[in-house]
Protein backbone atom coordinates (compact mmCIF):
# COMPACT_ATOMS: atom_id res chain seq x y z
CA UNK A 1 0.00 0.00 0.00
CA UNK A 2 1.43 3.36 -0.97
CA UNK A 3 1.12 6.45 1.18
CA UNK A 4 -1.41 7.89 -1.31
CA UNK A 5 -3.77 4.92 -1.14
CA UNK A 6 -5.57 5.85 2.13
CA UNK A 7 -6.43 9.28 0.76
CA UNK A 8 -7.82 7.81 -2.46
CA UNK A 9 -9.88 5.41 -0.36
CA UNK A 10 -11.16 8.40 1.60
CA UNK A 11 -12.06 10.23 -1.61
CA UNK A 12 -14.05 7.18 -2.70
CA UNK A 13 -15.85 7.24 0.65
CA UNK A 14 -16.69 10.95 0.32
CA UNK A 15 -18.12 10.43 -3.14
CA UNK A 16 -20.59 7.84 -1.94
CA UNK A 17 -22.39 10.74 -0.27
CA UNK A 18 -24.58 12.99 -2.47
CA UNK A 19 -22.31 15.96 -1.69
CA UNK A 20 -19.00 14.53 -2.78
CA UNK A 21 -15.60 15.87 -3.72
CA UNK A 22 -14.16 15.12 -7.17
CA UNK A 23 -10.64 13.77 -6.91
CA UNK A 24 -7.74 15.99 -7.87
CA UNK A 25 -4.12 16.53 -6.74
CA UNK A 26 -5.33 19.56 -4.79
CA UNK A 27 -7.92 17.54 -2.87
CA UNK A 28 -5.28 14.97 -2.00
CA UNK A 29 -3.08 17.74 -0.58
CA UNK A 30 -6.02 19.09 1.48
CA UNK A 31 -6.74 15.68 2.96
CA UNK A 32 -3.05 15.21 3.79
CA UNK A 33 -3.07 18.47 5.75
CA UNK A 34 -6.20 17.49 7.68
CA UNK A 35 -5.55 13.79 8.40
CA UNK A 36 -2.76 11.31 8.85
CA UNK A 37 -2.66 8.31 6.47
CA UNK A 38 -3.97 6.05 9.23
CA UNK A 39 -6.84 8.42 10.01
CA UNK A 40 -7.71 8.69 6.32
CA UNK A 41 -7.83 4.90 5.98
CA UNK A 42 -10.02 4.54 9.05
CA UNK A 43 -12.40 7.32 8.03
CA UNK A 44 -12.74 5.75 4.58
CA UNK A 45 -14.31 2.72 6.30
CA UNK A 46 -16.99 4.69 8.16
CA UNK A 47 -20.63 4.45 7.11
CA UNK A 48 -22.51 7.22 5.36
CA UNK A 49 -25.15 7.40 8.07
CA UNK A 50 -24.57 8.36 11.74
CA UNK A 51 -22.84 5.61 13.70
CA UNK A 52 -21.73 4.64 17.19
CA UNK A 53 -18.29 3.81 18.51
CA UNK A 54 -19.33 0.15 18.64
CA UNK A 55 -20.18 0.19 14.93
CA UNK A 56 -16.87 1.88 14.07
CA UNK A 57 -15.01 -0.66 16.22
CA UNK A 58 -16.57 -3.53 14.26
CA UNK A 59 -15.74 -1.89 10.95
CA UNK A 60 -12.17 -1.13 11.94
CA UNK A 61 -11.61 -4.40 13.80
CA UNK A 62 -9.88 -2.59 16.65
CA UNK A 63 -10.88 -2.55 20.31
CA UNK A 64 -13.51 -0.14 21.59
CA UNK A 65 -11.15 1.89 23.79
CA UNK A 66 -8.83 2.65 20.87
CA UNK A 67 -11.82 3.32 18.62
CA UNK A 68 -13.22 5.92 21.01
CA UNK A 69 -9.80 7.56 21.25
CA UNK A 70 -9.59 7.89 17.44
CA UNK A 71 -13.19 9.13 17.12
CA UNK A 72 -12.77 11.69 19.89
CA UNK A 73 -9.52 12.91 18.32
CA UNK A 74 -11.21 13.40 14.95
CA UNK A 75 -14.15 15.14 16.62
CA UNK A 76 -11.85 17.46 18.55
CA UNK A 77 -10.54 18.69 15.18
CA UNK A 78 -14.06 19.03 13.75
CA UNK A 79 -13.47 16.30 11.17
CA UNK A 80 -16.35 14.35 12.72
CA UNK A 81 -19.49 15.74 14.31
CA UNK A 82 -20.32 14.05 17.61
CA UNK A 83 -23.70 14.41 19.30
CA UNK A 84 -24.88 12.81 22.52
CA UNK A 85 -28.22 11.02 22.15
CA UNK A 86 -29.89 9.05 24.92
CA UNK A 87 -26.62 8.86 26.82
CA UNK A 88 -24.65 7.56 23.84
CA UNK A 89 -22.31 9.48 21.54
CA UNK A 90 -23.34 9.40 17.89
CA UNK A 91 -20.78 10.32 15.21
CA UNK A 92 -21.09 11.38 11.59
CA UNK A 93 -18.58 12.40 8.95
CA UNK A 94 -19.95 15.64 7.48
CA UNK A 95 -19.58 16.29 3.76
CA UNK A 96 -16.70 18.52 2.67
CA UNK A 97 -19.10 21.45 2.12
CA UNK A 98 -20.99 22.54 3.99
CA UNK A 99 -18.89 20.57 6.42
CA UNK A 100 -15.33 19.84 7.41
CA UNK A 101 -13.78 22.20 4.85
CA UNK A 102 -15.43 25.14 6.60
CA UNK A 103 -14.93 23.77 10.10
CA UNK A 104 -11.15 23.65 9.59
CA UNK A 105 -11.01 27.45 9.30
CA UNK A 106 -13.70 28.42 11.83
CA UNK A 107 -11.09 29.26 14.46
CA UNK A 108 -7.42 30.19 14.60
CA UNK A 109 -5.32 27.08 15.21
CA UNK A 110 -1.67 26.09 15.15
CA UNK A 111 -1.96 22.33 14.61
CA UNK A 112 -2.30 22.84 10.83
CA UNK A 113 -0.86 25.39 8.43
CA UNK A 114 -3.98 27.47 7.87
CA UNK A 115 -2.33 29.66 5.25
CA UNK A 116 -1.41 26.60 3.21
CA UNK A 117 -4.87 25.15 3.76
CA UNK A 118 -6.49 28.40 2.63
CA UNK A 119 -4.42 28.46 -0.53
CA UNK A 120 -5.37 24.86 -1.26
CA UNK A 121 -9.08 25.55 -0.62
CA UNK A 122 -8.89 28.59 -2.90
CA UNK A 123 -7.31 26.48 -5.63
CA UNK A 124 -9.78 23.60 -5.25
CA UNK A 125 -12.98 25.60 -4.72
CA UNK A 126 -12.40 28.78 -6.72
CA UNK A 127 -9.73 28.23 -9.37
CA UNK A 128 -10.67 24.66 -10.26
CA UNK A 129 -14.29 24.17 -11.34
CA UNK A 130 -15.08 20.50 -10.77
CA UNK A 131 -15.85 20.65 -7.06
CA UNK A 132 -18.20 23.63 -7.01
CA UNK A 133 -19.87 22.54 -10.22
CA UNK A 134 -20.49 19.06 -8.79
CA UNK A 135 -22.28 20.55 -5.76
CA UNK A 136 -24.98 22.12 -7.90
CA UNK A 137 -25.78 19.66 -10.68
CA UNK A 138 -28.87 18.29 -8.93
CA UNK A 139 -32.32 19.82 -9.08
CA UNK A 140 -32.38 19.75 -5.27
CA UNK A 141 -29.77 22.19 -4.00
CA UNK A 142 -27.76 21.78 -0.78
CA UNK A 143 -28.29 25.39 0.31
CA UNK A 144 -30.90 28.13 0.14
CA UNK A 145 -31.28 31.83 0.82
CA UNK A 146 -33.25 33.32 3.70
CA UNK A 147 -35.10 36.54 2.97
CA UNK A 148 -33.94 39.74 4.71
CA UNK A 149 -36.68 40.11 7.32
CA UNK A 150 -35.94 43.77 7.98
CA UNK A 151 -37.38 44.78 4.58
CA UNK A 152 -40.30 42.38 4.34
CA UNK A 153 -43.69 43.92 3.58
CA UNK A 154 -46.90 42.74 5.20
CA UNK A 155 -47.18 39.55 3.14
CA UNK A 156 -47.22 35.88 4.03
CA UNK A 157 -43.87 34.58 5.23
CA UNK A 158 -43.50 30.99 6.40
CA UNK A 159 -41.51 30.27 9.54
CA UNK A 160 -38.78 28.35 7.74
CA UNK A 161 -38.19 31.34 5.44
CA UNK A 162 -37.05 33.38 8.45
CA UNK A 163 -33.53 33.09 9.78
CA UNK A 164 -34.85 34.46 13.08
CA UNK A 165 -37.12 31.43 13.47
CA UNK A 166 -34.19 29.01 13.22
CA UNK A 167 -32.22 31.10 15.72
CA UNK A 168 -35.10 31.18 18.20
CA UNK A 169 -36.13 27.52 18.00
CA UNK A 170 -32.85 25.58 17.71
CA UNK A 171 -31.74 23.44 20.62
CA UNK A 172 -28.17 24.76 20.34
CA UNK A 173 -26.61 27.80 18.66
CA UNK A 174 -22.96 28.49 17.95
CA UNK A 175 -21.09 31.30 16.22
CA UNK A 176 -17.71 30.93 14.57
CA UNK A 177 -15.31 32.60 12.22
CA UNK A 178 -16.43 32.99 8.61
CA UNK A 179 -14.53 30.30 6.70
CA UNK A 180 -14.73 32.22 3.41
CA UNK A 181 -13.38 35.53 4.68
CA UNK A 182 -10.77 33.77 6.82
CA UNK A 183 -9.58 31.86 3.75
CA UNK A 184 -9.58 34.99 1.57
CA UNK A 185 -7.54 36.80 4.23
CA UNK A 186 -4.73 34.28 3.79
CA UNK A 187 -4.66 34.91 0.04
CA UNK A 188 -4.87 38.70 0.44
CA UNK A 189 -8.45 39.16 -0.75
CA UNK A 190 -10.61 39.49 2.38
CA UNK A 191 -13.17 42.28 2.65
CA UNK A 192 -14.12 44.27 5.76
CA UNK A 193 -17.38 42.41 6.53
CA UNK A 194 -17.69 40.96 10.06
CA UNK A 195 -15.69 37.78 10.63
CA UNK A 196 -17.28 36.16 13.69
CA UNK A 197 -20.83 36.02 12.45
CA UNK A 198 -21.55 32.63 10.84
CA UNK A 199 -23.87 30.41 12.88
CA UNK A 200 -24.45 26.70 13.39
CA UNK A 201 -27.43 25.02 15.03
CA UNK A 202 -28.64 21.85 16.70
CA UNK A 203 -26.29 18.90 16.98
CA UNK A 204 -23.74 20.50 14.67
CA UNK A 205 -23.49 23.54 16.96
CA UNK A 206 -23.29 21.33 20.05
CA UNK A 207 -20.36 19.42 18.58
CA UNK A 208 -18.48 22.48 17.32
CA UNK A 209 -18.90 24.31 20.63
CA UNK A 210 -17.61 21.26 22.51
CA UNK A 211 -14.54 21.13 20.25
CA UNK A 212 -13.89 24.87 20.53
CA UNK A 213 -14.66 25.68 16.89
CA UNK A 214 -17.72 27.74 17.78
CA UNK A 215 -18.90 29.79 20.73
CA UNK A 216 -22.29 29.10 22.27
CA UNK A 217 -24.78 31.95 22.00
CA UNK A 218 -28.34 32.41 23.26
CA UNK A 219 -31.25 33.47 21.02
CA UNK A 220 -30.86 37.14 21.94
CA UNK A 221 -27.23 37.30 20.85
CA UNK A 222 -28.07 35.23 17.78
CA UNK A 223 -30.69 37.78 16.74
CA UNK A 224 -28.23 40.61 17.41
CA UNK A 225 -25.76 38.92 15.05
CA UNK A 226 -28.50 38.60 12.44
CA UNK A 227 -29.20 42.33 12.71
CA UNK A 228 -25.49 43.05 12.35
CA UNK A 229 -25.49 40.94 9.19
CA UNK A 230 -28.45 42.93 7.81
CA UNK A 231 -26.66 46.20 8.51
CA UNK A 232 -23.57 44.88 6.68
CA UNK A 233 -25.66 43.91 3.62
CA UNK A 234 -24.80 40.24 4.05
CA UNK A 235 -26.94 37.43 2.62
CA UNK A 236 -28.22 34.67 4.89
CA UNK A 237 -27.43 31.31 3.28
CA UNK A 238 -28.30 28.06 5.02
CA UNK A 239 -29.18 24.41 4.67
CA UNK A 240 -31.97 23.77 2.17
CA UNK A 241 -34.51 22.31 4.59
CA UNK A 242 -37.68 23.41 6.32
CA UNK A 243 -36.86 21.88 9.73
CA UNK A 244 -33.65 21.36 11.65
CA UNK A 245 -31.29 23.50 9.56
CA UNK A 246 -27.68 23.09 10.68
CA UNK A 247 -26.14 26.43 9.66
CA UNK A 248 -26.61 30.01 8.49
CA UNK A 249 -23.66 31.69 6.81
CA UNK A 250 -23.79 35.45 6.49
CA UNK A 251 -22.34 35.89 3.03
CA UNK A 252 -20.68 38.72 1.15
CA UNK A 253 -20.53 38.74 -2.63
CA UNK A 254 -16.75 39.02 -2.81
CA UNK A 255 -15.49 36.27 -0.49
CA UNK A 256 -18.23 33.72 0.04
CA UNK A 257 -18.09 30.68 -2.18
CA UNK A 258 -21.87 30.28 -2.40
CA UNK A 259 -22.23 33.78 -3.87
CA UNK A 260 -19.23 33.31 -6.18
CA UNK A 261 -20.74 30.04 -7.41
CA UNK A 262 -24.11 31.74 -7.96
CA UNK A 263 -22.41 34.15 -10.36
CA UNK A 264 -20.03 31.66 -11.95
CA UNK A 265 -22.52 28.83 -12.46
CA UNK A 266 -25.73 30.80 -12.78
CA UNK A 267 -26.91 28.48 -15.56
CA UNK A 268 -27.05 25.65 -12.97
CA UNK A 269 -29.22 27.69 -10.58
CA UNK A 270 -26.77 26.69 -7.83
CA UNK A 271 -28.67 28.17 -4.87
CA UNK A 272 -32.26 27.55 -3.86
CA UNK A 273 -33.69 31.08 -3.88
CA UNK A 274 -36.09 32.64 -1.42
CA UNK A 275 -39.78 32.81 -2.31
CA UNK A 276 -39.51 36.53 -3.03
CA UNK A 277 -38.52 38.77 -5.91
CA UNK A 278 -37.66 42.50 -5.84
CA UNK A 279 -39.92 44.77 -7.88
CA UNK A 280 -38.54 48.13 -9.02
CA UNK A 281 -40.82 51.18 -9.26
CA UNK A 282 -39.48 52.76 -12.46
CA UNK A 283 -41.25 56.05 -11.76
CA UNK A 284 -39.48 56.71 -8.46
CA UNK A 285 -36.14 54.98 -9.13
CA UNK A 286 -33.40 57.63 -9.22
CA UNK A 287 -30.84 55.43 -10.95
CA UNK A 288 -28.30 55.90 -8.15
CA UNK A 289 -26.99 52.36 -8.60
CA UNK A 290 -26.72 51.53 -4.90
CA UNK A 291 -28.87 48.44 -5.33
CA UNK A 292 -26.59 47.13 -8.07
CA UNK A 293 -23.52 47.84 -5.95
CA UNK A 294 -24.69 45.63 -3.06
CA UNK A 295 -26.23 42.78 -5.07
CA UNK A 296 -24.03 39.76 -4.30
CA UNK A 297 -24.77 37.94 -7.57
CA UNK A 298 -25.00 40.91 -9.98
CA UNK A 299 -28.70 40.30 -10.57
CA UNK A 300 -29.47 44.01 -10.28
CA UNK A 301 -28.27 46.19 -13.15
CA UNK A 302 -28.71 49.74 -14.41
CA UNK A 303 -30.36 50.40 -17.79
CA UNK A 304 -31.67 53.41 -19.65
CA UNK A 305 -34.95 54.76 -18.29
CA UNK A 306 -35.99 55.70 -21.86
CA UNK A 307 -36.91 59.17 -20.63
CA UNK A 308 -36.97 61.60 -23.58
CA UNK A 309 -36.85 64.60 -21.26
CA UNK A 310 -33.78 63.22 -19.46
CA UNK A 311 -31.87 61.02 -21.91
CA UNK A 312 -29.12 60.20 -19.40
CA UNK A 313 -31.52 58.97 -16.74
CA UNK A 314 -31.07 55.36 -15.63
CA UNK A 315 -33.19 52.92 -13.68
CA UNK A 316 -32.61 49.60 -11.93
CA UNK A 317 -33.65 46.33 -13.55
CA UNK A 318 -33.71 42.85 -12.00
CA UNK A 319 -32.52 39.75 -13.82
CA UNK A 320 -35.08 37.31 -12.43
CA UNK A 321 -33.15 34.32 -13.73
CA UNK A 322 -30.28 34.83 -11.29
CA UNK A 323 -31.86 36.88 -8.47
CA UNK A 324 -31.64 35.15 -5.07
CA UNK A 325 -34.54 37.06 -3.55
CA UNK A 326 -32.41 37.99 -0.54
CA UNK A 327 -33.74 41.56 -0.24
CA UNK A 328 -30.36 43.25 0.23
CA UNK A 329 -31.18 45.62 -2.64
CA UNK A 330 -34.38 46.75 -0.91
CA UNK A 331 -32.46 47.83 2.16
CA UNK A 332 -29.88 49.68 0.07
CA UNK A 333 -32.39 51.75 -1.95
CA UNK A 334 -32.48 55.32 -0.55
CA UNK A 335 -35.59 56.22 -2.59
CA UNK A 336 -37.56 53.19 -1.32
CA UNK A 337 -38.25 52.30 -4.95
CA UNK A 338 -37.80 48.53 -4.51
CA UNK A 339 -40.15 46.20 -2.70
CA UNK A 340 -40.36 42.45 -2.32
CA UNK A 341 -43.21 40.42 -3.77
CA UNK A 342 -43.92 36.70 -3.89
CA UNK A 343 -42.54 34.81 -6.85
CA UNK A 344 -45.13 33.46 -9.25
CA UNK A 345 -44.58 29.93 -7.90
CA UNK A 346 -43.32 28.86 -4.48
CA UNK A 347 -40.00 27.05 -4.44
CA UNK A 348 -40.12 23.47 -3.11
CA UNK A 349 -37.98 23.08 0.00
CA UNK A 350 -37.14 19.62 1.41
CA UNK A 351 -38.72 18.97 4.79
CA UNK A 352 -35.54 17.90 6.58
CA UNK A 353 -32.00 16.67 5.99
CA UNK A 354 -33.07 13.07 5.29
CA UNK A 355 -35.50 14.32 2.66
CA UNK A 356 -32.89 16.59 1.05
CA UNK A 357 -30.15 13.96 1.01
CA UNK A 358 -32.49 11.32 -0.42
CA UNK A 359 -33.57 13.65 -3.22
CA UNK A 360 -29.99 14.61 -4.04
CA UNK A 361 -28.89 10.97 -4.03
CA UNK A 362 -31.79 10.07 -6.29
CA UNK A 363 -30.95 12.84 -8.75
CA UNK A 364 -27.27 11.88 -8.80
CA UNK A 365 -28.00 8.20 -9.36
CA UNK A 366 -26.55 7.31 -5.94
CA UNK A 367 -29.64 6.27 -4.06
CA UNK A 368 -28.40 2.69 -3.76
CA UNK A 369 -25.28 3.92 -1.92
CA UNK A 370 -27.44 5.79 0.55
CA UNK A 371 -29.82 2.93 1.27
CA UNK A 372 -27.51 -0.06 1.02
CA UNK A 373 -24.47 1.30 2.81
CA UNK A 374 -22.49 -1.91 3.16
CA UNK A 375 -20.21 -0.52 5.85
CA UNK A 376 -22.86 -0.46 8.59
CA UNK A 377 -26.46 -1.68 8.56
CA UNK A 378 -29.21 0.93 8.75
CA UNK A 379 -31.42 0.99 11.80
CA UNK A 380 -35.04 0.18 11.11
CA UNK A 381 -35.98 3.74 11.97
CA UNK A 382 -33.49 5.32 9.54
CA UNK A 383 -34.42 2.91 6.74
CA UNK A 384 -38.11 3.50 7.34
CA UNK A 385 -37.66 7.27 7.26
CA UNK A 386 -35.69 7.08 4.03
CA UNK A 387 -38.19 4.78 2.32
CA UNK A 388 -40.96 7.10 3.49
CA UNK A 389 -39.33 9.95 1.64
CA UNK A 390 -38.96 7.86 -1.52
CA UNK A 391 -42.54 6.64 -1.48
CA UNK A 392 -43.87 10.19 -1.33
CA UNK A 393 -41.95 11.26 -4.41
CA UNK A 394 -43.79 11.96 -7.69
CA UNK A 395 -44.27 8.83 -9.84
CA UNK A 396 -41.42 9.63 -12.24
CA UNK A 397 -38.91 10.00 -9.42
CA UNK A 398 -40.20 6.85 -7.76
CA UNK A 399 -39.50 5.06 -11.02
CA UNK A 400 -35.97 6.50 -11.07
CA UNK A 401 -35.44 5.21 -7.55
CA UNK A 402 -36.66 1.77 -8.51
CA UNK A 403 -34.33 1.57 -11.49
CA UNK A 404 -31.31 2.55 -9.42
CA UNK A 405 -31.91 0.25 -6.50
CA UNK A 406 -33.21 -2.62 -8.70
CA UNK A 407 -35.00 -4.11 -5.76
CA UNK A 408 -38.24 -6.05 -6.16
CA UNK A 409 -39.10 -5.07 -2.61
CA UNK A 410 -38.75 -1.36 -3.29
CA UNK A 411 -40.54 -1.71 -6.62
CA UNK A 412 -43.48 -3.38 -4.90
CA UNK A 413 -43.67 -0.66 -2.27
CA UNK A 414 -43.48 2.07 -4.90
CA UNK A 415 -46.19 0.45 -7.02
CA UNK A 416 -48.53 0.25 -4.01
CA UNK A 417 -48.43 4.03 -3.77
CA UNK A 418 -49.98 4.17 -7.23
CA UNK A 419 -52.74 1.78 -6.26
Amino acid sequence: MTDATPYHHLTDRLNRFPQGAPDSPTLQKILRVLMTPREAELVSQLPIKPFTAQQASRNWKIDLTETRKVLDGLSSRALLVDVEKNGEMIYVLPPPMAGFFEFSLMRLRDDVDQKLLSELFYQYCTVEEDFMRSLFITETKPGRVFVNESVLPEIEVLDYERASHLIKTSSHRGVGMCYCRHKKGHVGQACSAPMHICMTFGGCAESLVRAGYARAVDPVEGLDLLQQAYESNLVQFGENVQRGGSFICNCCGCCCEAMIAARRFSFLRPIHTSHFMPLVDADTCTGCGKCAAVCPVEAMGMVSANDAARPNRRKARVDENICLGCGVCVRACPAKSIRLEHRSSRMVTPVNTIHRVALMALERGQLQDLIFDNKVLFSHRALGALLGVILHLPPVKRLMATEQVRSQFLAALASRMDG
